[in-house]
């Protein structure tokens, strides 16, 4: 089934990142998380995201970012054709940064 990854455990990590309060902390509970290899596959995973979001070719995607065409081609499937959490962020942090929004920092809460 499609939706197995959905767990109660699953929710507990949503509801925890839901919780953080700035970027450092994110940055924090992410390192305990995960190891550096995950954590540098998932920032090329979103990297790879924003650049087809800006039109970029997949060739010079591949270059600039190191990731595979057949990365590159499964993250264009879920960017367009996926649960929408790709394009849900990125619509968020267009819209953040066209009102001059900038990440919230804990001392601006």
């Amino acid at each position: 089934m499609a939706d197995d990854w959905r767990s109660t455990d699953m929710d507990a990590l949503l509801d925890a990142f839901l919780r953080l309060e700035d970027r450092e902390e994110a940055a924090r509970f992410l390192r305990d998380l995960c190891t550096l290899n995950e954590l540098r596959d998932m920032s090329q995973r979103w990297a790879v995201a924003r650049l087809l979001d800006g039109g970029m070719h997949y060739a010079q995607i591949s270059r600039e970012t190191g990731a595979s065409t057949a990365t590159i081609t499964r993250i264009a499937s879920w960017l367009n054709h996926g649960e929408g959490g790709y394009r849900g962020a990125l619509e968020r942090l267009d819209a953040a940064r066209e009102a001059g929004i900038p990440y919230p920092v804990r001392n601006d809460r």
